[in-house]
C-alpha cells in the first residue's frame, strides 16, 4: 500500500470558516458565529472590490502623471490601466445591481 498512485483527498477550506468542523460540510445549524461569519464574508467581498477598484483609480491616475511629466518609459500602460479600472468599476456596480435585486426579490417574497 505504500506505492498508491492515488493520494487521499483533504477537505478544502469552505467559505466561511465551514471546514475545520467535525462534519465533512460543517454544520447546518445557525448560530451567533455563523452568523457573523456571513455577515463578514459578505462585508468583506464589497470592501475588497471597493479598496481595488480604489487602488486601480490610485494606479491609473500615478501613471497619468508620469505620462504627462515624461517619467514613464513604456506609455502603453496607461490605456492599460485605464480599462483595468474600467472593468473594476463596472464589476462593482454589476455586483451592486444583484444584490439589490436579490435583496429586492427575498423582500417581495416576505410579503
Amino acid at each position: 500500500m505504500e506505492n498508491m498512485f492515488i493520494t487521499p483527498m483533504n477537505l478544502m477550506q469552505g467559505i466561511g470558516g465551514a471546514a475545520g468542523t467535525s462534519e465533512p460540510f460543517g454544520t447546518f445549524g445557525t448560530t451567533e458565529k455563523t452568523e457573523d461569519a456571513k455577515k463578514s464574508l459578505f462585508g468583506s467581498i464589497f470592501g475588497d472590490m471597493i479598496n481595488n477598484v480604489k487602488e486601480l483609480e490610485d494606479d491609473y491616475m500615478k501613471k497619468q502623471y508620469l505620462l504627462s511629466t515624461g517619467q514613464l518609459d513604456d506609455p502603453h500602460t496607461v490605456p492599460i490601466a485605464g480599462a483595468e479600472l474600467q472593468l473594476s468599476v463596472d464589476l462593482l456596480v454589476q455586483m451592486r445591481n444583484k444584490a439589490l435585486e436579490a435583496y429586492n426579490s427575498l423582500i417581495s417574497i416576505s410579503m
